[in-house]
Order: structure tokens, then sequence, then C-alpha cells
């Protein structure tokens, strides 16, 4: 702001002194509007809207201590700059504890140092102004941030509660194996899915899945990908028939090419790591295919705790890949665990290979009737307020 378009009231009863300033300070480009006394100066302050008001304490009627209460109660951010004679430096003090920018005591003899005082006073304003207005600016857009999360977060809860209707139930118990899982996403949505299903009276076909990236886009390739391989599973050629009996036929590896061979026709930029297994309950044989996923499950039986061999390229990235199909025979009694690599950021340990065989130790000391919760606790879920990542275990159990 220049000179020449700062307005100045300048109020008092001295016309020698009010003439004095208000020739010079007209001369430096200020616009000047003047009063006589402090009824006067209040009533052209109403009409006039100055930037600073130059104000006399000591007037008879309306004093300068009174001129100063009165405009900071119109109009708090005008700064109020007092002049007063020799002798009353009491009503200085109390007009600085009202708010005074600042004070000039009469003769003003040097007018530069009334143009530096003004000046610096219109530049203090201007920045308690310019504060303000951005702080007014900054609660808006906090006030329009919170909207739009809590917009959010009802969209995200929204979304989650749709996942939570498209998961199994849980637990589930056919056959003599019982299903169970539990999935603590680290946002409102997750990239961890399970699913599991149990079909022609014989068949368990199940998987746990981990999309790469977090939110809403992982988040939706699962809801895509439960239906993918329901359809899929419809698909008889992912069985043969003999002797009236639906056996294996290269079924995780068919399921697992299928899901490729899709996620890479929809472009959606997205890969995941998949374990897909398929039990017979007459044979108690587990096929199982393993698409780039770690860790691998645990096998825990009687003779201890290991974890299941195999290894697999990862979904979504590669064209016509064929997995291997491994064969495990099944106990009467056994819990096989099955985690999320997210599992492992909750774990200490250097290096990977640590991680994995503390998972490994945790879940051998698993004793009595294991159960979702009793691996949940053995690894301190329970603890856990935000995961790093999303963390999902599914356990299958026989005999238990």
């Amino acid at each position: 702001m220049g000179a020449d378009s700062r307005k100045l009231l300048i109020i008092d009863d001295d016309a020698l002194v009010r003439e004095s300033m208000v020739a010079y300070l007209e001369d430096s480009g200020y616009v000047i509007a003047e009063a006589t006394s402090g009824q006067e100066g209040l009533e052209r302050f109403d009409s006039f809207k100055p930037d600073l008001v130059l104000s006399d304490l000591m007037m008879p009627n309306i004093d300068g201590l009174a001129v100063l209460e009165s405009i900071h109660t119109i109009s708090p951010d005008t700064p109020v700059i007092v002049i007063s004679g020799v002798g009353v430096m009491n009503d200085v003090v109390s007009a600085l504890r009202q708010g005074a920018a600042d004070y000039l005591t009469k003769p003003i003899v040097d007018m530069e140092m009334l143009v530096h005082s003004i000046d610096r006073a219109l530049e203090r304003s201007e920045l308690i102004t310019q504060n303000r207005r951005y702080r007014e600016e900054l609660e808006e857009k906090n006030k329009e941030l919170s909207r739009n999360l809590r917009i959010f977060e009802r969209d995200q809860k929204a979304g989650r509660e749709v996942q939570k209707r498209l998961l199994p139930p849980n637990p589930v118990t056919r056959s003599g194996y019982t299903f169970s899982y539990h999935i603590h996403p680290s946002l409102y949505l997750s990239g961890d899915f399970i699913d599991y299903a149990y079909f022609l009276d014989r068949y368990f076909g199940f998987y746990l899945t981990d999309v790469a990236g977090h939110g809403a886009s992982s988040a939706f390739v699962t809801i895509w990908l439960k239906y993918l391989v329901r359809n899929l599973m419809r698909d008889k050629s992912v069985f043969k028939q003999s002797n009236e009996d639906f056996v294996f036929n290269d079924g995780p590896n068919l399921l697992l090419q299928g899901i490729n061979r899709e996620l890479i026709a929809t472009r959606l930029n997205n890969h995941l790591t998949s374990f897909h297994g398929n039990i017979d309950s007459k044979t108690h044989k587990l096929h199982y295919a393993v698409g780039g996923h770690l860790p691998m499950p645990i096998m825990l039986a009687d003779d201890g705790a290991r974890y299941l061999e195999g290894k697999g390229k990862p979904i979504g990235i590669f064209s016509n890949v064929d997995w291997k199909v491994y064969e495990e025979n099944l106990p009467e009694k056994f819990a096989l665990v099955l985690f999320s690599d997210g599992v492992l950021e909750i774990l200490p340990g250097e290096t990977l290979q640590d991680k994995e065989a503390l998972l490994l130790e945790t879940v051998s000391k698993l004793k009595g009737a294991i159960t979702i919760d009793v691996v949940c606790d053995a690894l301190g879920m329970p603890d856990i307020d935000v995961a790093p990542d999303d963390i999902a275990i599914m356990l299958i159990t026989r005999g238990h």
C-alpha cells in the first residue's frame, strides 16, 4: 500500500500541532481528515473510515483514552497512535495498555519520526489483518477438509461393510474340517481377502490373497476376485469326472491361470499374491498352488510345525504362466495356518528369515484346542491398534 492511498485521521484540539501534521503528511502523500475534538473525531472516523488514527490524549469532554476505547470497540484492527504532552506519562501507559500502536510527545520536532511511526503501525496492522485472513482461510479449509474426511470415512466404512458381507461365514465346520479367519485392515478397506467354499459334499476350495497396494483400489480387486473365482469354480473344466466322483484335475493351477488371464485383461494395473488350495474330505488330500505368496502356510501336527513347500509367480504380471500343483496328505489331527505378509510387519527381526523363523516358533508353541482366537492372541493381535499393513489369517483344522 503506497502512502498516497493511506487514509489518516488526525484528532487534536491544538490547531497549531494539528495543522503542522496535516501539512507535512499531505505533502508526504497521505489522505488526511482532521477533527478538533474527540466527539468530532469519532464522527469523522465513522464516515471517513481511516487506516490509522492520530489522537491527542488531553482533550476536553472526550479525551484520547475515550477515543481509543471507542475506536477499538468499533474497529479493533485500526491502529491508534496517541500524542501526549509532557507530564501525562501515566495516561500514555494507560493508552498502551488499552492497545495504542505507539505514542509521540509534543512538540513533534522530527516529522520523519512521525512518518516512521505511522508506517510501522500500518505495516503491523496489515500483517495482523493478513494473518487473520490466512487464519480464517485455514479454518475454512480445515472445515472443508473435515467435511470431506467425514464423507471419505463414511464411504470407506460403507465399502468395508460390502467387503465384510462378501467374506464367508466364520467359522464353518463340515466333514470334520473347520475353517476360520481374522482380517485386520491397516485402513478401513483391506487389500487382503479370504474365501472358502464346500461343494459337491466332498471338496473344500479356499484361498488367501493379498492385492498390491492399499485402500479402495486394492479393495475393489478383492471384490472382483470374489466373483471371478466363483465363476471359475462353476466351470467344470477345473475338474474332471471319473468313476462318478469329481476328483482334482490341476484345479489350483487352472484357477490361478484364469485369475491371471482376467486380471491382465482388465488392465487394472494391480497384481496380487495368493495361496489357492483344495481339500478332498474323502481322501484327506490337499492340493495347492502358490501365486508368489509369502509366508508359506504353516502345518502344525503331532510331529511338530513346518512350512509347506512351494513357490510360484505372482498373479497379474506375467502372461501364459503355469503354477505347479503340490500335494499334501493331511493327518487326522492338524492345524494349517495361512498368513498374509502383513503379519511379518508386526514381528521383530532384522531379516525376512528372522521373522519367518519367529513366526514358525510362535505357531509351534500352540497347544490344546487351536482356534483363530488362540492364533491371534499368540501373535499379539488384540494389542495392535493400527497395523502397518493389512493382516489376514486363515486357520484350517481337523481333530481340534
